[in-house]
């Protein structure tokens, strides 16, 4: 759903139900912020290399040409 879509659906609600839309976002937003000072504390540092270990093992060849490119080399 994009941006524009959630706006529309929200611009249909009720004022109180509005408000309670607003009140989730302020919940979810807190919270985002304080796991993020959280990793902080702790050590984990967001940024370049922040992600390391997340994606698993990286294929050997990754670097090596791909095969549907040959013809553009």
């Amino acid at each position: 759903m994009s941006t524009t879509e959630l706006i529309e659906i929200i611009k249909k609600l009720r004022a109180d139900q509005q408000k309670e839309v607003e009140d989730f976002i302020g919940s979810l937003i807190n919270e985002t912020n304080a796991q993020v000072q959280k990793d902080f504390k702790s050590g984990i540092k967001p940024g370049f290399g922040g992600g390391k270990g997340i994606f698993g093992k990286m294929a050997d060849d990754f670097d090596e040409p791909l095969d549907e490119m040959k013809e553009y080399m």
